[in-house]
């Protein structure tokens, strides 16, 4: 019997507010533990939340990006669970009326590209953080409160992907859309994006799904794949065998690449969610909704779309110049500075690339897009050839000087005198006389031989137009 999987994505993005969800602390990663800390993040008596305007704002921004429908009535609910990182024993979070409901995101998948439906998107806290020493001898545990309180939405899909390379396509597209529109900065290794994975496997043939399991404790994209992977294989061998899957949450052992099970899973009713009573419904209205839809960033898909049409880019290229925000205004200011938009492009993508470590601080790099115009525009007008603009580029890496300056200072402006370029060409014919043989016998390499000869005994600086139609000329004389 052939089997497919299902697959439901539970993803936490921290929105990157500088005070936390319900009370004023700064939400800054990387503090002293319990200094970021206040009675509502600890949960004292008597204490009462506020919701900060800024979060629910990144929240609908969120939902407008992912083409959710936004609810001009939402409210949040008490989560009832005990942990020693929940001080309250409740969470609170949205449970029936989330802020945004019933998107979707377009990924990769196979040949094509498939649609992955959002359910919902819900804002929620953060818990504390649970501390435990090295040694395990020790059996006591510490708790850091500068995480509670901070504030997350959670997207959460319909169980429409069916593999992990589609898992992996849509966390990826995901990543790009929240840093796209600035609510996020998914940096996983500070944990602000967190994501969960619900995984059953069924016969193609089925209409019932089966049991899902629950995958957490994963810090990459790939360990999401990967830990898919292994759990489709490990339900397909227990359905073979007989066995019955059973609803549980299960970790990811990175280290040998497999899911063990921590504890049964919990259904919705467990949680015993109600109103919270200290905070009002949230009610938005259409001309707010509309407001914050205007301050909306181009996504990547519409920039990809406009790069093709606007700079007759192909989608390769436009896609990579899009892969993040600052990238693509960085080749838009090189454009706006005057150079070819695919000359542009090519150099960004082929030497430029070579020299970033992360496209997402091109604010910083030494070479700005106008200095990079001026080099490419150097080359339109033939005042430098294409190897001397690499020369170049590579010495504004180290000092960020102007490209004029440089080839100016260092005399790499390109020779175009037929006559010096003639005295070269002569010169390099009469010392390799089996070069021309090879040449009258139709063998081309040695044409582009000679050429290399020229640039050579000229050190780069002949104009390579101007060098083959001479070269031409004196080879067709003899």
């Amino acid at each position: 019997m052939k089997y497919k999987t299902v697959i439901g994505l539970e993803v936490h993005a921290q929105l990157n507010t500088e005070s936390k969800i319900f009370c004023s602390c700064s939400t800054e990663f990387g503090a002293a533990a319990n200094t970021h800390a206040c009675p509502v993040c600890m949960g004292l008596p008597g204490v009462l939340p506020v919701l900060n305007k800024k979060v629910l704002e990144k929240a609908i921004l969120a939902g407008l990006a992912t083409e959710c429908s936004i609810s001009e009535y939402s409210k949040f609910d008490r989560k009832n669970y005990f942990y020693p990182d929940l001080p309250k024993a409740y969470q609170i979070s949205q449970f029936d009326k989330p802020i945004c409901k019933s998107g979707k995101i377009r990924v990769k998948s196979g040949e094509g590209f498939k649609d992955i439906r959002l359910n919902r998107i819900h804002l929620e806290e953060d818990a504390a953080k649970n501390v435990h020493p090295e040694d395990a001898s020790k059996n006591y545990s510490y708790v850091d409160f500068n995480r509670s309180g901070t504030p997350l939405i959670e997207i959460v899909t319909e169980p429409d992907i069916s593999s992990g390379d589609e898992a992996y396509e849509f966390l990826s597209k995901l990543k790009q859309i929240l840093r796209y529109i600035g609510v996020s900065d998914c940096n996983m290794e500070e944990g602000s994006l967190r994501c969960d994975v619900n995984i059953s496997i069924m016969p193609e043939d089925a209409a019932k799904l089966g049991n899902k399991v629950e995958i957490k404790n994963m810090n990459s994209f790939k360990a999401v794949k990967l830990a898919i992977e292994f759990e489709y294989k490990r339900q397909l061998q227990m359905t073979e065998y007989g066995e019955t899957i059973v609803q549980e949450t299960r970790l990811w052992n990175a280290d040998k690449l497999e899911t063990y099970s921590m504890r049964s899973k919990e259904d919705s009713h467990d949680y015993r969610y109600f109103p919270d009573p200290d905070l009002a419904p949230v009610i938005v209205d259409k001309e707010f909704i509309e407001k914050l839809k205007s301050s909306l960033a181009e996504l990547p898909d519409a920039k990809i779309d406009r790069f093709m049409k606007d700079f007759a880019l192909p989608v390769y290229d436009a896609s990579v110049l899009s892969s993040t925000r600052e990238l693509a205004e960085y080749f838009e200011k090189t454009v706006s500075c005057g150079a070819n938009p695919k000359k542009a492009s090519n150099w960004i993508m082929s030497e430029l690339l070579a020299h970033v470590d992360d496209s997402e601080k091109m604010e910083s790099f030494i070479v700005k897009p106008e200095s990079l115009a001026k080099l490419l525009l150097l080359v339109d007008k033939n005042v430098i050839n294409g190897k001397i603009a690499k020369t170049v580029f590579a010495d504004m890496l180290q000092s960020g000087d102007d490209p004029e300056e440089i080839v100016n200072k260092k005399g790499l402006v390109q020779v175009s005198d037929t006559s010096e370029i003639e005295k070269i060409v002569e010169a390099v014919i009469a010392a390799n006389p089996q070069s021309i043989a090879d040449i009258k016998e139709g063998k081309a390499k040695a044409a582009g031989f000679l050429v290399g000869q020229v640039m050579k005994e000229s050190k780069g600086k002949a104009n390579p137009q101007i060098v083959n139609e001479i070269l031409n000329k004196c080879i067709a004389k003899l």
